[in-house]
């Protein structure tokens, strides 16, 4: 019997273990050369092509490789696609689904959290004005009132109630980070039409209507996955409800803010700053507005979950058991398109090819 085809088009394990280990379970490998983070700087993107005989595929959540339905179409035996990554917005998900094909992803601790800690500490930089006041250090000044940073937390001593967060999104990721301001004593509301009510009742988080968030939050920050409903979620209407002295953090997926109509909001003042972990275009062009900005703005390179002892090194063990169950004919933790188990349960279950 041949050997099941396992496409890594991603590599995410430096070590290679766990490719060795799925070798000897009697996998057969494919991969290219180099690690998922030496692809994820292109900004071309690229339509999987999948072995004919492929069983697997796995990667990561970016946008420079796409695994579509024509990709799965080239595969018709495809059972899975894995994903070493919370994010799976580079995968067809309907399509998947439609031909009885698994996703699943990898929502590990050090990930999601990773994002949560990131968010805070962009927060904290455009409130408090670190890049300023270094820089004015730097630069041979000391003392200036234009340095002046935001008190974020209630104050008992004087009745001050502290900024009201408004959190889009109320999963893992949200969720953490309304609990690491819970100390903070500020208020805390949040837009989730998807979330329980003892979910808000749990993180002390008061839910509220999308608009209702955008008018009374000081700092509005997003946590909710990339889909057609979310896709310019914040736009030029979003943008004009907001106060002029919010902040927006966006450290989700990029496509979920309008870029042209944010940088209208922050050149024209109608919003004090924002802090952006993602673009809808990744690397940017050097020519893009919001690059002009300075201090109004705060990019990173879609690196928040980049943290020593964390990343997505943490994810494949959890990769590998899926691959390895799949191939078993058993279904894997963590399935995205759970409307999908019927149908690969007729296709593939208890069918094992090792």
């Amino acid at each position: 019997m041949a050997k099941p085809i396992v496409h890594i088009y991603q590599p995410v394990d430096q070590t290679g273990k766990s490719h060795e280990r799925l070798e000897a379970a009697g996998a057969q490998l494919i991969m290219p050369e180099g690690t998922w983070d030496l692809m994820a700087n292109s900004r071309v993107s690229e339509e999987v092509v999948l072995d004919p005989d492929t069983s697997v595929a796995a990667g990561v959540a970016n946008r420079s490789i796409q695994i579509t339905g024509a990709s799965m179409d080239g595969a018709p035996d495809l059972r899975l696609v894995a994903k070493y990554t919370v994010g799976y917005d580079n995968v067809d998900v309907d399509a998947a689904t439609e031909r009885g094909i698994l996703v699943v992803h990898s929502p590990t601790e050090g990930n999601w959290g990773g994002v949560a800690e990131g968010t805070m500490a962009y927060m904290l930089s455009l409130l408090k004005k670190v890049r300023e006041k270094d820089r004015h250090v730097k630069n041979g000044g000391w003392r200036d009132p234009a340095l002046f940073g935001t008190y974020v937390g209630a104050r008992m001593i004087d009745g001050y109630e502290g900024l009201t967060i408004g959190i889009i999104g109320l999963g893992r990721i949200g969720s953490r980070l309304a609990d690491l301001l819970a100390p903070w004593r500020v208020k805390l509301i949040a837009y989730d039409p998807y979330a329980e009510d003892s979910k808000f009742v749990h993180h002390n988080v008061r839910p509220v209507a999308l608009e209702t968030l955008l008018r009374g939050s000081d700092v509005v920050t997003l946590h909710c996955d990339l889909n057609e409903e979310t896709t310019n979620l914040i736009g030029e209407k979003q943008l004009a409800l907001m106060k002029p002295s919010a902040i927006l953090v966006n450290a989700a997926r990029g496509p979920i803010v309008d870029v042209d109509a944010l940088f209208d909001a922050l050149d024209g003042d109608r919003i004090a700053g924002a802090a952006l972990d993602v673009l809808p275009e990744e690397p940017p062009e050097p020519q893009l507005a919001l690059l002009g900005l300075g201090d109004k703005v705060l990019l990173s390179p879609h690196m928040i979950t980049a943290n020593g002892g964390t990343g997505l090194s943490l994810a494949v063990p959890w990769v590998e058991a899926a691959i390895l169950a799949a191939l078993r004919g058993d279904v894997p933790k963590y399935v995205v398109n759970e409307d999908a188990l019927p149908r690969w349960q007729s296709r593939f279950g208890g069918q094992s090819l090792i």
